[in-house]
């Protein structure tokens, strides 16, 4: 399986990883100054537990960052699920820069590779049914392109980057607009054509209001199952063109029944703030 990165994390990648690099080595690495200068060496990257490739972008341009003339070869494609002891990667050149990057190169993909095993965790549990599972912004600082290229990766979809490229209507801003009628109709005046809107609602009575503006998506906001089924056939009723988002207290263990109710999408922000980092290790031959 191979996964390209969209141009968004792409130009994201060399400035984070510089800021990581500058974190770990700041003036210098003490430790890998003991190295002759001029010694070659071979590493090779190994998984110790099962999970998603993910982060490779990230982790060649850290060692390229150090010394452009790293080779790294890529046993396994970013997206391919590898096994316990599995070697993803080699790696030839500097040993300075070998050893100097190892920590920085591993915590991208150990990072990005937990983020993409619970995505694909997920998207699993949904398959053959309708919904569709979409990220949240509950991100790592700093971290959320890559992040977000890593649900991808896993098999699941993003929701907005930002809070500049979607709207997304809560209760403090219908509270300040005065109505949900009112945040929709000022929102619809205020971005550009075919920017999604969603308007978050906590009750039915609300759905009820959210599905006569022109939003282009209704959240319901910590609903029960029953509820969701009676929101879903509320809306084909009334407004079957606007998608129904579910989102909070979404777990393993319900997203599936969630998916059933017929809601279009399921946000969960457990895939990228509750991960748990896979575990790789690298060592010189």
């Amino acid at each position: 399986m191979t996964v390209d990165v969209d141009p968004n994390s792409q130009a994201d990648i060399q400035p984070l990883v510089a800021r990581a690099l500058a974190e770990d080595i700041g003036s210098g690495d003490l430790t890998a100054a003991l190295i002759a200068e001029d010694r070659q060496a071979t590493a090779s990257v190994v998984a110790r537990s099962a999970t998603v490739l993910c982060g490779s972008p990230w982790f060649d341009e850290t060692f390229h960052q150090l010394d452009a003339q790293t080779a790294v070869r890529w046993l396994s494609s970013e997206g391919s699920v590898v096994e316990a002891g599995q070697c993803v990667c080699t790696l030839t050149g500097s040993a300075r820069a070998l050893l100097s990057g190892e920590r920085t190169g591993l915590n991208f993909l150990q990072t990005l590779s937990g983020t993409a095993a619970m995505a694909r965790r997920y998207a699993q549990a949904v398959v053959h049914l309708e919904s569709t599972i979409l990220d949240t912004r509950k991100t790592i600082p700093g971290l959320r392109l890559a992040q977000k290229h890593a649900v991808r990766v896993g098999g699941a979809s993003n929701h907005r980057i930002g809070l500049f490229d979607a709207v997304l209507i809560k209760e403090n801003h219908i509270a300040a607009a005065g109505s949900i009628e009112a945040a929709v109709t000022r929102a619809s005046e205020h971005v550009s054509p075919g920017t999604m809107i969603e308007i978050e609602v906590e009750t039915l009575a609300e759905l009820e209001d959210a599905l006569r503006t022109s939003a282009t998506r209704i959240m319901l906001d910590n609903f029960d199952l029953d509820a969701m089924r009676d929101a879903v056939e509320r809306r084909n009723a009334l407004a079957p063109h606007i998608e129904l988002e579910a989102s909070g207290g979404i777990t393993f263990e319900n997203v599936r029944a969630i998916a059933e109710t017929g809601v279009d999408v399921i946000s969960v922000g457990a895939m990228t703030k509750d991960l748990a980092a896979a575990d790789f290790s690298m060592r010189f031959d």
